[in-house]
């Protein structure tokens, strides 16, 4: 069996959001994915996204954070990093290169960036922060089966 490991800061958004959501789509197929985040310090998941994982199906109430480790990247045979600054702190700390998740799904080099990186105030405006947050989830969800068709050829 496959191990795709999903990166981001916390990894209780969109590190998370790709894991669950890969494991749903999957099928029977010789993967399982994991997912860690370079700090995972602790925090309760944002309830917006937790509802709207929810309606996709899936039970996210058994996660828990995790901190990205060497061991974890050893054992993984595709990491998968959310945005550019994972990607340059996997490099430093870990001599690492990773893709990005859209490099996989898309073939593009964007990243899905984090709330604080696209909304202002984030902290205070809450209608902004729940609408981004809820587009970062719909649009993980709907471009895994596109990293699913496309995950093979950078294995």
């Amino acid at each position: 069996m496959k191990t795709i490991l999903f990166i981001c800061t916390g990894n209780i958004f969109r590190s998370m959001t790709a894991e669950h959501a890969f494991c749903a789509q999957i099928g029977n197929a010789p993967y399982c994915a994991e997912s860690a985040g370079l700090t995972a310090d602790p925090q309760q998941m944002y309830p917006p996204v937790r509802d709207r994982i929810i309606t996709l199906g899936i039970d996210p109430s058994a996660h828990q954070q995790r901190k990205l480790s060497l061991d974890m990247l050893n054992k993984a045979d595709l990491s998968i990093a959310m945005g550019l600054d994972h990607c340059d702190y996997i490099r430093e700390n870990f001599n690492r290169e990773v893709l990005l998740f859209n490099r996989v799904a898309l073939g593009k080099d964007e990243p899905i960036k984090d709330i604080w990186e696209i909304v202002p105030n984030w902290n205070t405006n809450e209608d902004s922060r729940r609408t981004y947050a809820l587009y970062v989830v719909d649009t993980i969800w709907n471009t895994m089966p596109d990293f699913i068709h496309n995950m093979d050829r950078f294995i």
